[in-house]
């Protein structure tokens, strides 16, 4: 990760392909589990918000070292949830 700039476009680029993903089974599958497909596209969005609220107020702006990591794990946070939620859009057909 090379600035917050990018972390920021990963956050919507990632959390944009799980929404395009879960409307995209909606449109397929009209009359299957279109529910669970909402609840995650809801999901997707306050994960949106948080992880940009997390991004624009580090804790501890004076240690450069402590925001570094603050960094890391939200991008951590990020590749985890996100893969949670594909899960999710995988499993909607069973």
């Amino acid at each position: 990760m090379a600035n917050v700039r990018n972390l920021k476009k990963d956050i919507a680029f990632l959390v944009g392909e799980v929404i395009s993903d879960s409307q995209l089974f909606i449109m397929l599958n009209p009359k299957h589990n279109t529910d669970a497909a909402y609840s995650i596209i809801e999901d997707a969005a306050e994960m949106y918000n948080l992880m940009i609220q997390r991004a624009n107020h580090p804790d501890g702006k004076d240690d450069p070292k402590l925001v570094k990591r603050l960094y890391k794990a939200l991008y951590d946070d990020l590749l985890q949830q996100t893969h949670s939620l594909f899960e999710r859009i995988s499993k909607l057909k069973d």
